[in-house]
């Protein structure tokens, strides 16, 4: 017998139905639509997403596992806040790795980095024009990811990719924190892409280290 007939419609379905929740509360999760604190209910989501129990359970698994939810059964899943402990760590995982990328790349930055950067700010710029907060951390993100990826380790590539999502959340969260942010962020982002087309290794990575580290300050309740 074929293998494909022993495939029932509900099998076929389970894992779409999975991804759709998993995207669907992430999504959430990292624009705040969810925020830290929050009790999500199985059946909630079912509802919202248009899907039974069974998948929703699969995909607070797997977000459970990314950290970002804490399962608590017969009651649903805690949306984790993000605690100053994380912050910090990301910071020190950020600084290493992109200070690292700044002093390899500012020698001889290739023009396509350059292009790439001057793009991204112009993706920023009218993501907060918009007010999208969320797209805006996306842009942001990308803008130090593309130096990173510029530097050519693809081990350090691959862990700062892994961070990711943390980043994403925090960015939005220190956005709605502090709105003046944004604005800041732009002009350090500005700063670095000049620094980086001038070869101003000691500018370059002092910008940078200033960025990344502002997230601390707030966390800390100094900003």
């Amino acid at each position: 017998m074929d293998a494909t007939a022993l495939t029932t419609p509900a099998a076929t379905k389970s894992p779409a139905a999975a991804e759709r929740v998993y995207l669907h509360v992430k999504g959430g999760v990292l624009d705040r639509s969810y925020e830290g604190g929050t009790l999500l209910t199985e059946g909630d989501l079912a509802e919202a997403v248009g899907v039974s129990r069974t998948p929703v359970r699969e995909a607070l698994l797997r977000l459970e596992a990314e950290g970002l939810l804490k399962l608590y059964p017969k009651k649903g899943a805690l949306v984790l806040p993000v605690s100053v402990q994380e912050i910090a760590d990301v910071v020190e995982t950020r600084l290493l790795v992109e200070l690292h990328a700044v002093a390899k790349v500012v020698d001889a930055v290739p023009q396509r980095l350059i292009e790439r950067l001057e793009e991204s700010l112009a993706e920023q710029r009218g993501h907060a024009e918009a007010g999208d907060l969320a797209a805006f951390a996306v842009a942001d993100r990308q803008f130090h990811a593309e130096i990173v990826k510029a530097a050519g380790n693809r081990i350090l590539a691959h862990l700062y990719d892994q961070l990711r999502d943390r980043q994403l959340r925090m960015g939005v969260a220190t956005m709605h924190a502090e709105p003046s942010r944004v604005a800041k962020n732009l002009a350090e982002h500005t700063e670095i892409l000049h620094a980086l087309r001038d070869g101003a290794a000691r500018t370059a990575a002092d910008v940078v280290e200033r960025h990344v580290s502002w997230v601390n300050v707030l966390a800390r309740g100094e900003g």
